[in-house]
């Protein structure tokens, strides 16, 4: 996961930094850092980035046909 697909996936959403440190048991810091571009472990952003895809937020990672990295809102229906 990119810094900009987390800042992008958050506003979709709706999650402001602490509640998505919350939901995924890291602290506001460390999303803040990530945002701005500091390194994680593998297994903090998987556990952001399982929060983000449980309910609305798909992640691309620049390899499939969107041509970039980015974030898409899964369909609700």
């Amino acid at each position: 996961m990119k810094s900009i697909q987390l800042k992008m996936a958050r506003a979709a959403v709706g999650l402001g930094v602490r509640e998505l440190a919350a939901a995924a048991g890291v602290t506001a810091n460390t999303i803040t850092r990530i945002e701005n571009g500091a390194d994680a472990k593998q297994s903090t952003l998987d556990a952001i980035r399982a929060v983000l895809e449980k309910d609305v937020i798909l992640l691309s990672d620049g390899e499939t046909t969107t041509g970039g990295v980015g974030v898409r809102l899964r369909s609700l229906t």
